[in-house]
């Protein structure tokens, strides 16, 4: 059995080190003290940081990036007929898939705080990482996005508390070995793999029988999927949402002028305390019940956990405002599901704007071909809608699906949607189009995030 422990010293290498979870993982290699290299398929934001953080990358997958490799760790992203893990293969270099890596990071921890669910992982995680920390009870941390407040998407605390990010994806989360496990919502997606939403109830269920006798299940109360797994379960369970039956809820929501939601917390009845969220929109309530939720179960400071939750500031990626141009504010988020991105266009819809526009870069054709009626009523509630192209990803064009055939679909609901198959296509759209006051989203868990830092470069250069 290939286990990472027996590589300190030797030559790590990591195919597809830019991903939301392999970048992360690289960095927790390092900060133990492993000696890792990588590659990716094009440049961009994560690459650089990366460099920066002295972790060497290539563009390009290539038989020499395997030269004098002792490990080869890989996503499953990166298929059979990568060039890279066909050398692996050949040479007969040892390997491990990215959730393996990350099941055997977490062994021997005390407790591990595992947050899973179709929507609402990174920000929840994300949130409760922040405020373990801040409570003063040390994490080790991985998760898929980055916080600043953390210092990015891992940390390397103690070895009594990992946090992490639990992905479905692939049923990746099979190889963690949770103590808590937080299940925000269960949806359908990633239905690639998952044959519908009885196979994703069933891989969820899966995961939650890896907890101990004394483990402890969170879940979204107000999800009737979600309270049927925590009903089949013996350990302890909790529930939390917006329903007072559940052991966690709010009370007396307001919002200020730009969504930032304050509400009263209660437990089973009692309340808590009043928290001031940081962030903007009615999903985000949920994130930090949930995320207060676990803490609170793990031990932590209530009122310090509440503290924390309300110095909350995001995660990169998630409704992210990249820059104001023109009087125009221009945002990003990583949703790529239909029902994350009709949510995250509720949240900009709530704020302060002229008019709103939606920008999506669809996510691999067999998503978009399983959820194409939700795809093109997603984006109604926003003035305006630009369609890329579909994001392949893992996958290879089948030729049956296109994004102007979600295009037509949406017109024929009445969107008012362009195609703009490309970024350039879609920034000059939106500069002969928008007017000051006017807030644009892009969304997309691809390289969607690239048209944000074009237009940054392009305004600076035209300043």
């Amino acid at each position: 059995m290939v286990h990472i422990k027996d590589f300190k010293g030797k030559q790590i290498h990591m195919t597809g080190i830019a991903g939301s979870s392999m970048s992360g993982l690289a960095e927790m290699l390092v900060k133990q003290g492993y000696n890792v290299k990588g590659s990716d398929g094009a440049e961009g934001y994560m690459v650089e940081y990366l460099r920066k953080k002295g972790i060497p990358v290539k563009v390009g997958h290539f038989a020499e990036n395997l030269d004098g490799v002792d490990l080869h760790i890989y996503t499953a992203a990166i298929l059979p007929d990568n060039i890279e893990r066909q050398t692996v293969a050949e040479r007969g270099i040892p390997s491990l898939e990215r959730k393996e890596l990350l099941g055997q990071l977490m062994e021997n921890y005390t407790h591990a705080a595992c947050v899973c669910g179709t929507h609402g992982k990174t920000t929840t995680s994300g949130m409760l990482a922040q405020t373990l920390v801040d409570c003063g009870l040390d994490p080790t941390v991985h998760i898929g996005g980055m916080v600043d407040a953390i210092g990015g998407s891992t940390r390397v605390g103690s070895h009594e508390l990992f946090v992490a990010e639990a992905c479905e994806f692939n049923a990746s989360f099979l190889t963690m070995s949770p103590t808590l496990a937080v299940i925000m919502n269960l949806e359908e997606d990633h239905l690639d793999y998952y044959r519908d939403i009885n196979h994703i109830k069933e891989t969820f269920a899966k995961f939650l029988n890896l907890l101990p006798d004394d483990g402890i299940a969170i879940g979204f109360g107000d999800d009737p999927k979600v309270v049927e797994l925590l009903n089949g379960l013996k350990q302890r369970t909790y529930t939390f949402g917006f329903n007072e039956n559940n052991h966690y809820y709010p009370q007396n929501i307001e919002y200020d002028e730009l969504a930032h939601a304050s509400f009263d917390i209660f437990k089973e009845g009692k309340k808590l305390g009043r928290l001031k969220l940081g962030v903007p929109g009615k999903i985000q309530i949920v994130d930090a019940i949930a995320a207060f939720a676990a803490a609170d179960v793990l031990g932590a400071d209530q009122k310090l956990a509440m503290e924390s939750l309300s110095n909350f500031k995001g995660v990169h990626r998630r409704f992210e405002l990249t820059g104001v141009y023109d009087g125009v504010e221009v945002y990003h988020d990583y949703g790529h599901n239909p029902q994350e991105m009709e949510q995250v266009l509720q949240t900009a819809h709530m704020r302060p704007h002229n008019r709103l526009w939606a920008v999506m870069q669809p996510h691999t054709y067999s998503r978009v071909k399983r959820l194409f009626n939700d795809y093109i009523t997603c984006t109604e509630i926003a003035d305006f809608t630009l369609v890329t192209d579909i994001c392949a990803a893992r996958e290879k064009d089948p030729g049956d699906i296109h994004s102007i055939m979600l295009v037509d679909a949406m017109q024929e609901k009445g969107i008012n949607v362009t195609y703009a198959p490309t970024f350039d296509d879609a920034e000059n759209y939106l500069k002969a189009h928008w007017e000051p006051g006017d807030i644009v989203v892009t969304l997309g868990c691809g390289d969607i995030n690239k048209l944000n830092i074009q237009i940054e470069e392009h305004s600076k250069q035209n300043a």
